[in-house]
């Protein structure tokens, strides 16, 4: 069982327990739709607190409170996923790339190094060779543009604070995201001539959130327990409640469809363009893909010098419309950001058998929908500040690093293995994502 499960159960367990002293109730919910979990983290109605008093100048009424967690953090799931399908495949040209030699009448190796994992290189497979690979890489989530995903604060208003009268009163959150994703790609490739090949990559992807939220109730506005408050399990009143929501989910991801052809290749370097087709495959409402159609053109450079071969990518994709763009409760869709990638790096022969490769990659999204940090100012007398969050939508630059080695253990069978971390805070960040695959050339 994973780790979102347990916690998920053992919040269940506490929270049909009577309340203790000073102990928060935790009511928790499994979601059926992860791209809906913030918003159903608190319930249909968002968040509401109860009362059995009279607001200055009201009547009796359960307070209800709005905050950018529940409709803007739902632009985590924009961004989760949006990470997930720019992830760089391992690359389809197989480590063991050939070339037809009229003169012997055999296939000769282009290439003395097994090439990069996560970029593509100019050379291709060779006519009607064919390549099998499989690759399974794990991504832990830990921050979101530099914010740590276990404390991240979020203010609630009350809806009309501006009428005062007690309503200044506010809720402040403490929350944690766990979400977890591993992904496993099979992929195929099929030299057509010595400079066209195509690929297909088929991933199946599994994604795993849990959300908790601790909620405190300031009162800004008002002294009495009885305006604004909790109702606890044993049916006793407090300022304090924890909302759990998880879910889990597995399916096929964005299939990937890709073609690439040499438009130069010299003794020691080659130059090739490329396009890569994403298909709407994977399940946007759960987070396995983004729902919209994706077109990447791109171009490779690489070059070999003896045991050393250095490459430089460079592409562009222009996304189609999801309802990720937008409130995916709405069903309304909403065009994608577009994302500019790039990498460069080499690959190093230490061995006949034994590779090293080193990139480093990026990706440019613009217009996408950005946390940062914010003050939240009451409208009590003393203007007292909450740290908060909001979401704005400018440009981010996101940069990894890869460093990783292909082993051939057998024949034309090859073992690799990469670690992609990361370089800068920009975006929706796992720390460090280890990949490992394998890969046959016949």
């Amino acid at each position: 069982m994973s780790r979102a499960l347990l916690t998920a159960a053992l919040c269940l367990c506490l929270g049909a327990l009577p309340a203790q002293a000073q102990q928060p109730y935790n009511v928790a919910v499994r979601v059926d739709q992860l791209a809906r979990i913030f918003a159903d983290l608190y319930g249909p109605d968002g968040l509401v607190v109860d009362s059995t008093a009279a607001l200055a100048g009201g009547q009796s009424h359960s307070g209800h409170f709005r905050g950018g967690f529940e409709s803007e953090f739902s632009q985590f799931g924009l961004a989760l996923t949006s990470q997930l399908v720019s992830l760089p495949y391992p690359t389809p040209a197989a480590g063991f790339t050939y070339q037809f030699d009229p003169a012997l009448g055999v296939f000769t190796r282009t290439t003395n190094s097994f090439g990069p994992i996560l970029s593509e290189r100019a050379e291709t497979i060779g006519a009607k060779r064919l390549s099998f690979g499989f690759a399974a890489q794990r991504l832990q989530f830990d921050s979101i543009e530099g914010l740590d995903l276990d404390a991240v604060p979020a203010v609630f208003a009350h809806e009309g604070a501006e009428l005062l009268g007690g309503r200044e009163d506010v809720i402040t959150t403490m929350n944690s995201v766990e979400a977890t994703v591993t992904r496993s790609t099979a992929f195929i490739s099929y030299g057509v001539t010595n400079r066209l090949d195509i690929s297909v990559a088929v991933p199946v992807v599994t994604a795993d959130m849990l959300v908790t939220s601790h909620a405190t109730i300031r009162r800004l506005g008002t002294t009495e327990s009885q305006i604004h408050f909790f109702r606890m399990a044993d049916d006793s009143v407090g300022d304090e409640r924890i909302y759990t929501a998880f879910g889990q989910a597995t399916g096929i991801g964005d299939v990937n469809l890709r073609a690439k052809v040499t438009i130069h290749r010299s003794p020691h370097a080659g130059l090739a363009l490329g396009m890569d087709v994403k298909l709407p495959t994977g399940d946007e409402m759960n987070l396995l893909g983004t729902g919209s159609t994706a077109v990447q053109p791109y171009a490779v450079w690489s070059a070999s010098f003896g045991a050393f071969s250095p490459h430089v990518n460079a592409g562009y994709r222009w996304n189609g419309a999801s309802v990720l763009g937008s409130d995916p409760g709405s069903g309304q869709a909403r065009d994608l950001p577009d994302v500019a990638v790039y990498s460069a790096g080499g690959a190093l022969e230490v061995h006949p058998r034994f590779t090293l490769a080193v990139d480093v990659l990026g990706r440019m999204v613009l217009d996408s929908p950005r946390l940062s940090r914010t003050i939240f100012r009451g409208l009590d007398p003393a203007a007292t500040q909450f740290n908060d969050i909001a979401f704005r939508r400018r440009a981010l630059n996101e940069l990894s690093a890869a460093t990783g080695f292909k082993l051939n253990i057998a024949d034309r069978l090859l073992v690799n293995a990469n670690l992609l971390f990361q370089l800068n805070a920009d975006g929706l960040r796992a720390k460090v994502s280890p990949m490992i695959g394998v890969e046959y050339a016949f």
